[in-house]
């Protein structure tokens, strides 16, 4: 005898159309409401909620079952779809115009009192949503936030596809390889004291790839990076992987626009303008303070340095002699009194600012400020002039060397500026990155990683620290969506890149050897790019951060408190893979830390 289908049809498709049909249904109970005897469920899948009514003349169930029936019971219904009464219809959902009258039901699976409840308009702590996630992904907010993502990617494939890109797999276990982040290793048991990594990138697969002929490659990948704990970070990600062989720059940005562009559509049913704005680093990093700016409102940083060239003022006289600038914003009409005033320039101090001149614009166009009296009036109307100060106005301005300045001010600019909200979306390109990092002590690190193209390799010999590569990002609302560049294809740079960066050639052939011979086999030039998948979603789902669209993701401190890891594990197994405890590492573990 054929066994009874646990549903026939699905919550959230019933329609008044649908009036007549006898269907079973299965899933959760969202809501109970007993008005005078008569049960009413609104039973939700992943398609949406239904009310079902539950009469006891009908006998669905034993009065029993009826009676104990609570939030999140898993039950499957079997019954007549109709038409609510006029006065009963609910408009606030799709199915609110029809109800399904039970004769059945029976419960599949019962569900213990909830540790949080499930509707949107509970305050729950993170770690404890995290800790029963599996509850947690059953809030509307949530599902919502996974269907976007699993569209999402759809769309990403749809578009590579069409674009002629093949979808290959590259190895989790690889050799440790220096990206930028610490590798999370892995020991290997069968050769004790040698350890594998887990990816930070595809990159060299990826380029391997390239010089095996597949020219179109991608890959919906997970990385691994041991980064120290940052709010909006987690220790493993998805990204999208891309790369093309006879590619260059303008190939790549044209790609991503059209698959962002497919995202954006599937997400949100709009249609980006294109091209992209592109910026050069240096541009925006002079009008945004920042190589990740948003351009969703103005309030662009404006050179000053030649209107107090000579200035008397000894801040700003001090900074332009030792080599600095004087830089400002025009922040408009913020209604900030004298201690919201001074709360700024509190806030340019934290952000590493010696100080901040803030000068309010009066209605007859004069310029009121504590420092105003130490400026001459040529200074004055140069500085309103080339703000474009209109009254109510607030200009805000900073004299330092110039990275502290462009940091101080590009984040007053988000502080004061930023909109609230997620309802725009301003996508831009930011290109000609530095190929190197230099820091404080003039040691040179990559600023993407070691495998990008210079611009020019000449200048990269003669001047590495000033030298321009060919690496891009893609930002999104003043977030970094992911990174790209042309890379190097002739072994011989890709070795001098090495040696500007202290690898030796015995070191890089110790570490890329594998990878250095394969470059020596007809590499095609060359180029790609990752996009942040979790990052993208979240900004697009207009959600604070990644972990609201991600499936199960870590804390901010790395931690996992659904299933306590990271843990400690049984001494045997660190016997069998040659690992011994520190002396200090094995007394907290016995002192329970």
């Amino acid at each position: 005898m054929a066994s009874q289908p646990l549903r026939t049809a699905r919550a959230g498709e019933f329609r008044a159309g649908d009036a007549g049909r006898d269907v079973r249904l299965a899933g959760w109970v969202d809501a109970r409401r007993d008005h005078g005897g008569v049960i009413f469920v609104d039973l939700r899948d992943a398609t949406g909620i239904v009310q079902v009514v539950l009469n006891p003349a009908d006998e669905p169930a034993p009065a029993g079952v009826l009676r104990g029936l609570r939030n999140e019971f898993c039950v499957a219904v079997s019954g007549l779809v109709r038409e609510r009464t006029p006065e009963t219809v609910n408009p606030d959902l799709p199915t609110g115009g029809v109800e399904v009258a039970a004769t059945r039901l029976d419960v599949l699976s019962p569900a213990e009192a909830l540790p949080f409840q499930l509707d949107e308009r509970a305050e729950v702590d993170e770690v404890r949503r995290l800790q029963y996630r599996y509850l947690d992904l059953r809030r509307p907010r949530m599902a919502a936030n996974l269907a976007a993502r699993s569209r999402a990617i759809r769309a990403m494939r749809g578009a590579l596809d069409d674009a002629g890109f093949l979808e290959v797999e590259t190895p989790t276990l690889i050799a440790s390889t220096p990206e930028g982040a610490r590798d999370l290793l892995v020991p290997s048991r069968l050769r004790p004291g040698h350890f594998y990594a887990l990816p930070q990138s595809p990159q060299l697969f990826k380029q391997l790839l390239m010089i095996g002929g597949v020219e179109r490659y991608y890959q919906v990948a997970r990385c691994y990076r041991d980064e120290d704990f940052r709010a909006d970070r987690q220790i493993e990600f998805t990204q999208l992987d891309l790369e093309g062989a006879f590619w260059g720059q303008d190939d790549v940005l044209a790609t991503l626009e059209d698959i962002v562009a497919a995202v954006v559509s599937e997400l949100r049913g709009v249609e980006l303008t294109r091209p992209f704005l592109r910026l050069t680093y240096g541009e925006a990093m002079a009008r945004y303070g920042t190589d990740k700016p948003d351009i969703r409102f103005g309030m662009e940083i404006t050179e000053l340095t030649d209107v107090f060239a000579d200035t008397g003022f000894r801040a700003f006289g001090e900074a332009v002699e030792e080599g600095g600038v004087v830089r400002g914003i025009n922040a408009g009409n913020q209604g900030l009194s004298r201690a919201g005033l001074d709360a700024l320039v509190d806030r340019a101090r934290e952000l590493g600012a010696k100080g901040l001149v803030w000068l309010a614009v009066e209605d007859g166009g004069s310029l009121r400020s504590p420092v105003a009296k130490f400026l001459g009036d040529d200074e004055l109307a140069g500085l309103a002039g080339t703000l474009q100060a209109n009254p109510g106005d607030l200009l805000l301005v900073a004299a330092d060397a110039e990275p502290t300045v462009s940091a101080v001010l590009g984040q007053l600019r988000l502080d004061l500026g930023r909109p609230k909200g997620h309802d725009e979306l301003a996508f831009l390109f930011v290109v000609d990155f530095p190929v190197f990092d230099v820091g404080e002590d003039a040691t040179l690190a990559p600023a993407h990683h070691p495998f990008t193209a210079p611009a020019d390799v000449a200048e990269m010999r003669d001047h590495p620290e000033t030298a321009v590569s060919r690496a891009y990002d893609m930002v999104l609302n003043g977030s970094e969506l992911g990174s790209g560049s042309e890379r190097i294809h002739d072994p011989e740079v890709q070795a001098k890149v090495f040696e500007i960066l202290g690898i030796g050639a015995e070191d890089a052939q110790r570490r890329f050897g594998w990878f250095l011979e394969a470059l020596r086999y007809g590499t095609p030039p060359h180029a790609g790019f990752a996009i942040g998948i979790d990052r993208m979603i979240a900004i697009i789902q207009g959600e604070p951060n990644i972990r609201e669209v991600i499936p199960f993701p870590k804390t901010q401190t790395g931690g996992d408190p659904l299933t306590g890891s990271p843990s400690r594990v049984d001494p045997a197994q660190l016997s069998e893979l040659g690992i011994e405890l520190r002396p200090e590492v094995r007394a907290a573990w016995e002192e329970g830390d």
